[in-house]
């Protein structure tokens, strides 16, 4: 099976010389011969790009450039991944709370604090 862009590139090459040979014989002005060249050519280009458009099937080959499956299994690996960290950071910053009501209380001289270090040296 020919690739679409091969299609594109002979049709394009086609409408060219298509294009040059209408012009030379058509018209004596180098400025005509080049601008219908052109023309043609981009008419021709355009022609090809609505044919390969409506016959070629896209959704075959979007399939292989992207995989659903693939895409969705991945997409669900890294929301778990997510997901752990964010127990993990969740539970750090609770931590860190704690952390910091204890270092307040004791910044504060309360009695709940020294009572307890106490008991843990006795």
């Amino acid at each position: 099976m020919v690739s679409s862009e091969n299609f594109i590139y002979f049709f394009t090459i086609c409408g060219f010389f298509i294009g040059l040979i209408f012009s030379v014989l058509n018209f004596s002005e180098p400025e005509n011969i080049l601008f219908y060249t052109l023309e043609i050519t981009l008419v021709f280009y355009l022609i090809i790009h609505v044919a390969v458009m409506n016959f070629f099937d896209f959704e075959r080959v979007g399939r292989f450039v992207f995989n659903k499956q693939d895409h969705e299994q991945i997409g669900d690996y890294f929301i778990s991944e997510l997901e752990s960290r964010e127990k993990v950071i969740d539970g750090l910053l609770s931590s860190l709370d704690i952390m910091n009501q204890q270092y307040e209380k004791i910044m504060k001289g309360s009695p709940e604090i020294n009572e307890s270090h106490s008991q843990k040296a006795a």
